[in-house]
């Protein structure tokens, strides 16, 4: 491929049919002009101008390219326009992963001041559990993703955000449960209402009730936290959900939280992303906005 600079004054030149009015259109000098169109004209081994008292005109060969590098040009120049349009973030996208219940009562709440800000700026939400979302980021199908802790992985920067307590909540018809600590033998005993199988959620409340010498399974299995505290304001049993999703629940007193005589440990939350490598602006600036409103 030849110079990319000589292609651009064969261009212009074309355009202005007249050497001098090309380098003034290039801030060039005339015989730059000239050197650039001998060169091209050597290197394609063919003439790309007539020679004319007042002027050039193209030749039927400098005609043909003319018609490519004027769309190589034109694309080029659409090319910069496009990148100048991602740094105003004027367009482009942010791919975030989190569960459907950190969407609603974690992201959604960061989400509207962006869009607010950045209304061209494509998001893309895809949901899963925590280990889904940290596949999507090692394979690049996400730029960040709002994760259980502990997570260790050396493909990825983990950045705590903040820290959740759980708690076992029921409806009216298991009030009772509520009125005193429970231990987890009598939780055992209640029908469960658990997040998905694999889950960090449900691994977690697993292993507390392993801590405490029990094994459990659930009553009914579901794969959402909203889902979860509906079944239990039915009535159906226990739900294990995060306690600050049901604040207005409790507040409300359709939902009532059952004490444990064996403490359930606070667990963190925290975004991920690919180790090494540059989030895209778009996901780069909403992650900044994210960090700075949680921390």
């Amino acid at each position: 491929m030849l110079n990319m600079e000589w292609y651009r004054i064969f261009h212009q030149t074309a355009k202005c049919r007249n050497l001098t009015k090309a380098a003034e259109e290039l801030f060039i000098t005339q015989p730059s002009v000239s050197y650039a169109i001998k060169q091209m004209e050597t290197a394609l081994d063919m003439k790309l101008f007539h020679r004319l008292s007042k002027g050039v005109e193209l030749t039927e060969e400098g005609q043909v390219l003319f018609s490519y590098v004027d769309q190589a040009l034109t694309l080029l120049h659409a090319g910069e326009i496009k990148l100048q349009a991602l740094k105003r973030l004027a367009g482009g996208e942010v791919r975030i992963s989190a569960s459907d219940s950190l969407f609603k009562h974690l992201l959604l709440p960061h989400l509207e001041p962006f869009h607010a800000a950045y209304p061209e700026v494509r998001i893309q939400l895809t949901h899963g559990k925590t280990s889904d979302i940290l596949q999507r980021l090692r394979d690049g199908q996400t730029d960040c993703g709002i994760v259980h802790l502990p997570v260790t992985d050396p493909q990825l920067e983990i950045k705590p955000i903040m820290t959740i307590q759980d708690a076992f909540v029921v409806g009216s018809a298991f009030k009772e449960l509520a009125d005193q600590p429970r231990t987890a033998e009598e939780l055992a005993q209640t029908p469960l209402l658990l997040l998905s199988a694999g889950s960090s959620t449900r691994r977690f409340v697993e292993q507390w009730f392993a801590a405490c010498g029990q094994t459990i399974e659930a009553d009914i299995e579901l794969g959402s936290i909203d889902l979860l505290v509906e079944f239990a304001r039915l009535g159906y049993g226990a739900a294990f959900v995060t306690r600050s999703f049901v604040t207005e629940e409790l507040a409300a007193g359709t939902l009532f939280e059952v004490q444990t005589a064996e403490p359930i440990p606070p667990r963190s939350i925290g975004i991920a992303m690919r180790r090494e490598r540059m989030l895209p602006l778009a996901a780069a600036r909403f992650v900044e906005m994210f960090l700075s409103s949680s921390l």
